[in-house]
């Protein structure tokens, strides 16, 4: 984190253009105390230096003294997209006391909320190592703000890790989900907080679902009820009609393997979940999709959203799924993605425990919601596979989740630590739903502290 962090805090960071914002610092500890009278330069950190000629203009100055308790306070208006740095002089000095940041978002923006999450992660009911509820609070403490419990073939582990929560609001917010794995083709898809199992729709499927409890009651959410269960006549039937209806395929990409994509997407649909084409350059002895394969996925794709990262630390992987999604949007296709862990083990045992994560930026958090706002193409998905943080995505966003990862995350994963460690407690008995709820209501207070949403 950086140093001004811990000496000063601004807020709110983050507010609408063309808003008059109030803002306040806040010095944190007498070392850092306010007095006399100081300068405030904010300015554009897009619009550059004031001692170039052209860009003279960038400064907007204020002169004030500290309120009763100890802040310095402004009003700012901006009238641009973009981040904006706060220098704080004492008057007639060159020297500067601080520099803090913060952000304006556009319209579009200007009432939406970053939300840092999983969509793809498996634990002990899987091939993975840790209880559901437990590796839920794991990623708490490591700053996710939402979940999705995805294992293998089941999608009770999911609603295992929901309920172990049903009686508390908890900061973290768990969703429903799946790895799909279908007969007939070998790529991986992700149902991410489907209302029901796409996996559970094949009888066959019985062994890897029903581990405890009754078939039907283990896929699916508890407010709907799920297609019946497809026959292989059924299904096979319905993959002749998807392959009829596809002309100018390539020689080189399977047909059938396509055609079994687009009816699990569009069974994932039907749940109301988000369809997820997982890591097709994952190295299972050979990269696991032919990359011809994976080339005619993005150009039509079938899917919600690309895990353009995933949860291999070799480069490879994210590195080739990052210049595939570049080359796409050079063509004019822009891509819907997601970054996710794949993790197999939430414990600081596992060096890619962490390893990627999506930034969705959505109104709220809520299922729904958070998925919507990644079909639209308002997330970033986030490398952290070094300590020196990689962003994918358009641009705009890139720019605006930098300044969180430097300005905002660190105050925040600070707070989510302790949520974590609570949610941990509480599932294992030894904290009560009060404390589990006190947490979750200081999490929202500290995104309307830092947040003025329009």
């Amino acid at each position: 984190m950086k140093m001004e962090l811990h000496d000063y805090d601004i807020f709110p960071k983050v507010f609408p253009v063309g808003v008059s914002a109030d803002i306040t610092v806040k010095p944190l500890g007498v070392h850092t105390k306010f007095s006399g009278e100081y300068k405030i330069m904010v300015q554009r950190l897009d619009g550059g230096h004031i001692g170039h000629e052209f860009s003279a203009w960038n400064h907007t100055d204020y002169f004030v003294t500290p309120c009763e308790d100890g802040c310095l306070r402004f009003t700012y208006t901006a009238d641009k997209e973009g981040e904006l740095a706060v220098r704080i002089y004492k008057k007639d000095s060159d020297r500067r006391t601080v520099q803090l940041n913060l952000y304006a978002l556009a319209e579009d923006m200007a009432d939406r909320i970053p939300l840092r999450g999983d969509l793809h992660m498996h634990t002990c009911r899987s091939d993975g190592h840790g209880d559901p509820a437990v590796v839920c609070a794991d990623y708490r403490m490591k700053g996710y703000d939402f979940i999705v419990v995805t294992d293998h073939s089941r999608y009770y582990p999911s609603l295992e890790a929901m309920r172990a929560y049903k009686d508390v609001k908890t900061a973290l917010n768990i969703l429903p989900g799946e790895e799909v794995h279908l007969p007939q083709t070998d790529v991986h898809i992700v149902n991410a907080g489907g209302l029901f199992s796409i996996n559970g729709l094949f009888d066959y499927l019985r062994n890897y679902i029903e581990t405890d409890g009754d078939l039907n009651a283990r896929r699916f959410d508890d407010t709907v009820t799920p297609p019946d269960i497809v026959t292989d006549e059924q299904y096979n039937r319905a993959l002749d009609e998807i392959e009829a209806g596809l002309t100018d395929v390539p020689a080189d990409v399977n047909k059938r393997w396509y055609a079994v994509c687009v009816w699990a997407f569009n069974k994932i649909r039907e749940a109301e979940g988000l369809g997820i084409f997982a890591h097709p350059y994952w190295i299972s002895d050979m990269w696991q999709i032919h990359e011809p394969f994976t080339q005619y996925m993005l150009a039509n794709k079938p899917f919600d959203a690309f895990e353009v990262l995933g949860g291999e630390n070799y480069y490879q992987q994210n590195g080739f799924q990052t210049a595939i999604y570049y080359d796409e949007y050079r063509r004019g296709n822009v891509l819907p993605i997601v970054g996710s862990t794949d993790s197999h083990n939430s414990t600081e045992n596992n060096r890619n425990a962490a390893i990627c994560s999506t930034i969705v930026f959505a109104h709220k958090n809520e299922r729904a919601d958070i998925l919507q706002s990644i079909k639209d193409k308002y997330s970033v998905a986030v490398d952290t596979i070094s300590a020196e943080y990689r962003l994918v995505g358009e641009h705009r966003f890139q720019k605006y989740a930098c300044y969180l990862m430097e300005n905002f995350y660190p105050l925040h994963d600070r707070a989510a630590y302790s949520d974590g460690e609570i949610m941990r407690k509480y599932y294992l008995g030894e904290a009560d739903a009060s404390v589990v709820e006190a947490t979750a209501a200081l999490a929202d207070k500290m995104f309307d502290k830092y947040f003025l949403l329009a």
